[in-house]
């Protein structure tokens, strides 16, 4: 069942940025990466449990703060070491300006070994 929740404003979030946002109970990284397109992912590394959303973003790929590790902010996959475990990815849409992010089943799931 969809559960599309606002999040933020498309014109807080700058292309090439990311930003923690908040769904509920749920902490997310918000990204708007340099083509355009928008993606969501959880906001915790799992390496070392970095705050994702305030990493830095290239080429629609996050860059965990704490040691560099990278996830792709469309799928949640681990695209850098040192994590080895992906990240929950959530469906983003741009209605009327409002970013909104599906948080009722995420895009990716997670698969620990």
């Amino acid at each position: 069942m969809s559960s599309f929740v606002v999040v933020a404003r498309e014109d807080e979030v700058p292309r090439g940025e990311v930003k923690v946002v908040h769904a509920g109970t749920k902490s997310l990284c918000l990204g708007h990466c340099e083509d355009g397109t928008w993606g969501a992912i959880d906001n915790v590394c799992t390496h070392d449990g970095g705050v994702l959303g305030e990493g830095e973003l290239s080429e629609c790929q996050v860059e965990c703060p704490r040691h560099g590790g990278q996830f792709d902010l469309l799928t949640g996959e681990v695209r850098a070491l040192p994590p080895v475990y992906p990240v929950n990815a959530y469906p983003v849409r741009v209605v009327e300006g409002r970013v909104e992010v599906d948080v009722g089943v995420p895009t990716k799931e997670l698969e620990i070994g």
